[in-house]
């Protein structure tokens, strides 16, 4: 993967030289916003962004061959700042944040220079901390492997949405099926998957499923890759497809999976390419609001498959 775009408060030389332990981290570029956290495996490096900027970088030990680190995009399910592994001799797991039910977690632990978890993503302990203390349980994290085909990067799907119990959403749409729960939560982290390959769009609130609907491509565009959007509390005369209506927000890109050197589209463009059914996307701006993330990605959507509710242990390796 190219390497992530960093902001003026982080040196793109520094980011390159950073030995298996350290980091950056300068959250007055940003210092209030939605978290969200890049993590490139081939770079071991984990970007953290917020409101759009880049605040932090470190590097990172994923999971080794055979326990890979999967990718995709995910929320932050839970947090724990003092959890122990009991799978593996009570192994500290210092300021974990669950990916996923099967057991895939951020947290602080032993970095040797390359891939050597269960398939955890591990953090310089005193990155852990911080990140632990400005992230939200339904923040986003985006783990690509540039090395392999931007369109069979995640099988059989980039990002798998719970339910209020806490299972993995089961639920499988008809092709022009519209889905919106009512009866969802009305605050927390809210996030869009935009999944060109399933021509769907997904909404999530604290990772959970509360609307889905078709989207229909009109103009031929193409994206190569996946691009992360996030909302601004800033104006703009042109507004993303997402967002119609009076208040026209203005949307920071950041491309997080593709092609090097394939240019990404214009916002406009891809606000004039697809369309969501006008009742689902009334419903759907209003409840928009600065720090929204939108993933708009090649990639197939929602996972379709159930689990139990989440009791299993974080797959880590003892240190």
């Amino acid at each position: 993967m190219a390497q992530a775009q960093v902001s003026s408060g982080l040196n793109a030389l520094d980011v390159r030289d950073l030995k298996p332990g350290q980091f950056i981290w300068a959250p007055q570029v940003a210092p209030e916003g939605p978290v969200v956290l890049v993590v490139s495996l081939d770079e071991q490096r984990a970007y953290a962004y917020r409101n759009g900027m880049a605040i932090g970088v470190s590097t990172i030990s994923s999971g080794k061959p055979g326990k890979d680190t999967p990718t995709g995009v995910f929320t932050i399910l839970q947090k724990n700042k003092d959890h122990r592994s009991n799978l593996y001799n009570n192994a500290p797991m210092p300021y974990m944040q669950r990916l996923t039910w099967d057991g895939i977690a951020l947290h602080g632990g032993s970095l040797p220079g390359y891939p050597a978890s269960h398939g955890c993503v591990r953090l310089p302990q005193a990155f852990a901390e911080k990140l632990f203390a400005i992230t939200r349980h339904g923040d986003t994290v985006v783990v690509a492997n540039a090395k392999a085909a931007p369109a069979s990067v995640v099988h059989p799907a980039v990002l798998a949405p719970v339910t209020q119990t806490g299972q993995v959403h089961g639920r499988t749409f008809d092709e022009y099926e519209v889905f919106w729960d009512e009866a969802a939560p009305a605050t927390g982290p809210l996030s869009i998957l935009v999944s060109l390959y399933d021509n769907r769009v997904s909404v999530l609130r604290n990772g959970v499923l509360i609307g889905s609907a078709p989207l229909q491509k009109v103009n031929d565009v193409a994206l190569h890759g996946s691009v992360l959007l996030v909302m601004t509390t800033e104006m703009e005369d042109i507004p993303s497809f997402l967002d119609k209506g009076q208040r026209q927000h203005r949307w920071v890109a950041h491309r997080v999976l593709g092609e090097e050197g394939v240019e990404m589209p214009s916002l406009a463009q891809l606000s004039s390419a697809y369309w969501v059914p006008d009742a689902f996307s009334r419903k759907l701006y209003a409840i928009l609001q600065p720090g929204t993330t939108v993933l708009i990605s090649d990639l197939p959507g929602v996972r379709g498959t159930t689990a139990e509710r989440a009791t299993e242990p974080v797959l880590e390796s003892a240190p």
